[in-house]
């Protein structure tokens, strides 16, 4: 009988184990899931073509990291980078006009937990992992040169040594640390990136998310007001417009977006962050049908970011949402 190894069989067992971490990578390094998954896929595809080349001088993880990183270098367009609402202008009034919708591909989209969620990774990478997932992270990321970029998450978030950067980016280990310096100083000057992420596995977090879910769906102004921090940000891509402070929150949901009132939510998650899908009952009947996927960000406490996406065609079945509440 035969002993010799598919080697097709045996590429896909030894890449297997590294493409939730490459699709967070790319990930961060695009802003988009979408584009994330399209990168991925190229980088097994050239790392199949190319595995004649691979003779082991180094493992199989920094090899498809230096031909994902040319990936993205390839993808990342020099003039444009993706972004939130709050990266382009200053905060508007929930009684101002809402200006048109910008192209998909202006914005920062969020990321399903599923696609980068390492099994069995140490709570400390866990933790590093969900806080560089960040919807503010990963859009003052793209405030960097392309490889300074890389460098920082090879580095600080995926734990490479400096010798194994330079070999993935053709550069010097003096250049390494020079990028991920300045990369370090450009991301230490964002106020929008300090703070602590707060712990999904909490029972306080989670009580939190339980009232705001029932006060939500009730449309309980008076109890949502209570969980609500008083400069919560709010902002609904692909429009431009955000709030900022819980009077402006409070005076939209009352007022332009009171169609929201008799919502359902389906819990989820995103970027590491608590999320639900909300449907509105603008249906036949009033059924409920998808109207946002909304991300939450929360810290002692309180709710200090809603972001409600509002792309549900593309965002619902990637992160599995059903059609409608009831399946």
């Amino acid at each position: 009988m035969s002993t010799t190894r598919d080697p097709r069989r045996s590429f896909e067992v030894d890449v297997e184990p590294h493409r939730a971490e490459l699709t967070g990578y790319c990930y961060r390094m695009l802003g988009s899931p979408f584009d994330a998954e399209d990168a991925v896929q190229e980088t097994l595809t050239r790392a199949w073509r190319g595995l004649d080349r691979f003779e082991g001088r180094a493992s199989i993880r920094t090899w498809l990291y230096r031909i994902a990183g040319n990936v993205c270098f390839d993808m990342i367009d020099a003039g444009a980078r993706r972004a939130r609402p709050m990266d382009l202008s200053g905060a508007g009034t929930a009684e101002g006009p809402l200006t048109p919708p910008l192209p998909e591909s202006t914005w920062i989209e969020p990321i399903p937990d599923a696609r980068w969620t390492l099994d069995g990774a140490d709570p400390v990478a866990s933790a590093q992992a969900r806080e560089s997932l960040r919807l503010a992270f990963v859009a003052a990321l793209q405030h960097l040169p392309p490889r300074q970029r890389a460098v920082l998450i090879l580095r600080e978030v995926l734990g490479f040594r400096a010798a194994e950067v330079a070999q993935q980016l053709d550069t010097s280990v003096a250049s390494v640390n020079s990028a991920l310096q300045r990369a370090r100083a450009t991301l230490d000057a964002r106020e929008d990136i300090r703070g602590e992420l707060a712990d999904a596995a909490d029972p306080d977090q989670r009580a939190l998310l339980a009232r705001y879910m029932d006060a939500f769906e009730r449309y309980d102004i008076d109890a949502l007001t209570r969980l609500l921090h008083e400069d919560a940000v709010q902002s609904m891509p692909p429009y431009p417009l955000w709030l900022r402070g819980r009077d402006q929150l409070l005076a939209w949901w009352t007022g332009p977006g009171a169609g929201c009132r008799g919502s359902r939510l389906v819990p989820t998650t995103a970027n590491g962050l608590p999320a639900f899908g909300q449907y509105r009952p603008s249906g036949p009947g009033g059924r409920h049908e998808p109207w946002a996927l909304q991300v939450l960000e929360i810290e002692d406490g309180a709710v200090v970011g809603f972001t409600a996406f509002l792309d549900t065609a593309a965002l619902f079945p990637l992160f599995g949402l059903p059609a409608h509440p009831d399946g």
